[in-house]
């Protein structure tokens, strides 16, 4: 039986598929294998790197795919893919090459409320401090960012959040007005 997963995909800096939009463009043709099935890509959005001043403006998009794996599973061939592109994980939130994140997968909440409220309680100085050794799902502070929600806009709209119960043109609706106009369409 097949699942559905949305993703959201940046990246700053080269690979050896060339400029951030080359690597995009290339990811999508890795993911769209092995058990996944693209079903929706969203605009490419140039975005400011999080945080700020941090390296070079984000290329970010978005898909939609259908899969066999669990969500675990999913995450663990993004991490390999993200691998293939140059991916190191040395710093968290660092510039990068490909992040491929696992924002929602159906509405599954993992691994479980109390864990998700414990990670999307952190403060801004825990979480750069801070990474979970477990899937969290949805990723906990999707509904804080305008790079994820924008390219999700243009693909699942109406995706619904499985703990806020709010959707996500509900959740873009809600940011502030800087960062629904900080993502820009390519």
């Amino acid at each position: 039986m097949s699942s559905f997963g949305l993703l959201a995909l940046g990246g700053n800096l080269p690979s050896q598929f060339g400029s951030p939009i080359q690597t995009l463009q290339e990811s999508l043709i890795h993911l769209n294998r092995n058990s996944l099935h693209i079903r929706a890509v969203s605009r490419f959005f140039q975005t400011p790197c999080f945080p700020a001043g941090a390296g070079p403006d984000y290329v970010n998009a978005a898909i939609a795919v259908e899969t066999e794996h669990s969500a675990p599973a999913l995450l663990t061939e993004l991490h390999k893919i993200e691998s293939t592109f140059g991916r190191e994980r040395l710093t968290r939130w660092g510039t990068r090459p490909l992040d491929i994140d696992l924002i929602g997968f159906e509405s599954q909440v993992l691994p479980n409320a109390s864990v998700w409220a414990r990670w999307r309680g952190l403060s801004p100085e825990q979480q750069a401090q801070e990474a979970p050794d477990e899937l969290i799902l949805p990723h906990p502070r999707l509904q804080d960012r305008g790079f994820v929600l924008a390219p999700l806009m243009d693909i699942a709209p109406d995706w619904k959040h499985p703990v806020l119960g709010r959707t996500v043109a509900q959740m873009f609706a809600d940011l502030p007005e800087f960062a629904q106009k900080e993502p820009r369409p390519l």
